[in-house]
């Protein structure tokens, strides 16, 4: 077999489509191959040491994480994800990439290990597209060569922050500073050392008419005057050390005017921009994760010291039943994700927001599920440190919010299929009007074959 065509027999592609298959570079093969052989070898069996040295200094990164950043980014395995059209890419396209990230899914921080973890996904990608090159050397550089950490910082504890034209938190801009006020929540823990700066999202003029309009996205960083982290954001529990999740306060924070992105009253074009490819990353992930759960439950099944009332827990017809469920809904998953990422490759994110709006709705709910069967077939087990499941099931939960509550894109799915029923409705009465030219062609009373459809109408 070719090194330039997908091997039928190597993991990485085993549950590909071939209509994927068929569209993968002979040049992203090898990649895909190298990140799968990576995760398998070097991540995956690293998992309890990780632990042992985050147990040590919760809020520092472990000495493994970066050694094998180091070794990661001397294989050409760092910054995969960003798409071919910026020049600092590597050169995957969104479907190639996506590919890389269910694998990398399999382990949870296995992407952290090749810059491809969110939020640096998004961050670097937001910098790459509407910076400065002089605020893409200070900022983008650092981040892209890993020795820097970012944030995002919109989400907000006094605000309806899914509809981020209420967001609060106020930028005031004097001469050549900007002035905040305002308190937020979740972006990167300040207590991480190599934290370097938060991406905010604030208003700037609240007075505008055009409520899109009001609000700007600026650099602020880390260790800035004012600006105070009051505490760690548990998410279910899990204080997701050495990142973590910061509730902060901003106190006249002064940050220079030329941190401000794109320019004033600029934040939402921005971060439509951001979300679009980042949503499938999550999703990616969350595949690679639901596949691991799988295989630990099909262990499970098979394990001959568990054998409830004399049969392994893989004879019950209802747990064959339930294996059978998430081998088909891990497929449904990887297609609709799959489908997404090409679509942006074809049309571009705008054109392909339905689609990437489908994958961010339908994929956390359906993994979150299928991590909580395998659980289930663990019984009491499962629900302890014993298995990663519970921690699983905890990021798929919490990918239902991140970049916007499922329910927020149902809106927009649901306002948008509205907008095609005035054309369904003409097309019906096309069918109404055909209805009576056969009918009468045939002789036949429209009545006789049941209800005309125009009674509908």
């Amino acid at each position: 077999m070719s090194s330039q065509t997908p091997s039928p027999d190597h993991p990485a592609f085993l549950r590909l489509p071939p209509w994927v298959k068929s569209k993968l570079r002979p040049f992203a093969i090898p990649i895909i191959q190298k990140v799968h052989d990576w995760v398998e070898t070097e991540c995956i069996p690293a998992e309890p040491v990780m632990r042992a040295q985050l147990a040590q200094d919760r809020w520092k990164t472990p000495k493994l994480m970066h050694e094998l950043r180091k070794k990661a980014k001397s294989l050409g395995l760092f910054n995969l994800f960003l798409p071919n059209h910026f020049e600092e890419s590597p050169g995957l396209t969104n479907l190639e990439y996506a590919c890389c990230a269910e694998i990398m899914g399999r382990c949870y921080w296995a992407a952290q290990t090749m810059n491809c973890h969110a939020p640096e996904t998004g961050n670097i990608e937001l910098l790459a597209k509407y910076c400065t090159p002089a605020q893409k050397e200070q900022w983008l550089k650092p981040l892209m060569e890993g020795t820097m950490c970012s944030a995002y910082s919109m989400t907000e504890p006094d605000r309806a922050s899914s509809d981020a034209t209420n967001i609060g938190c106020s930028l005031r801009i004097e001469g050549d500073e900007c002035i905040i006020n305002g308190r937020k929540l979740y972006g990167n823990a300040q207590w991480n050392p190599e934290l370097g700066f938060y991406i905010l999202m604030a208003c700037s003029d609240p007075e505008n008419p055009n409520p899109w309009n009001r609000h700007t996205t600026v650099i602020v960083p880390a260790r800035s005057k004012g600006l105070t982290m009051t505490r760690n954001l548990t998410i279910m529990g899990y204080d997701h050390a050495p990142e973590g999740h910061g509730e902060y306060i901003y106190e006249d924070v002064r940050v220079p005017a030329a941190n401000i992105i794109l320019g004033p009253g600029r934040a939402f074009e921005i971060a439509q921009g951001r979300l679009g490819p980042g949503r499938i990353h999550h999703c990616m992930r969350l595949i690679g994760q639901s596949e691991r759960a799988y295989e630990l439950a099909l262990i499970h099944a098979i394990d001959p010291a568990k054998k409830p009332r004399g049969k392994l827990i893989g004879a019950f017809d209802s747990n064959i039943e339930r294996i059978a469920d998430m081998r088909m809904g891990i497929d449904s998953m990887r297609l609709v994700v799959l489908n997404a990422a090409d679509t942006m490759d074809i049309h571009g994110n705008k054109a392909g927001k339905y689609a990437i709006a489908q994958s961010k709705i339908l994929v956390p709910i359906q993994a979150a599920r299928i991590i909580d069967e395998c659980m289930q077939m663990f019984g009491g087990q499962g629900l302890t440190q014993h298995t990663p499941l519970p921690e699983m099931w905890t990021y798929a939960r919490f990918v239902r919010v991140a970049d916007g509550p499922d329910a927020a894109h149902r809106h927009q799915v649901g306002r948008d299929a509205l907008k095609a029923a005035e054309g369904f409705r003409e097309r019906h009465k096309k069918y109404n009007e055909r209805h009576a030219e056969i009918c009468r062609a045939w002789g036949v009373d429209p009545g006789l074959g049941g209800r005309a459809i125009e009674d509908l109408l």
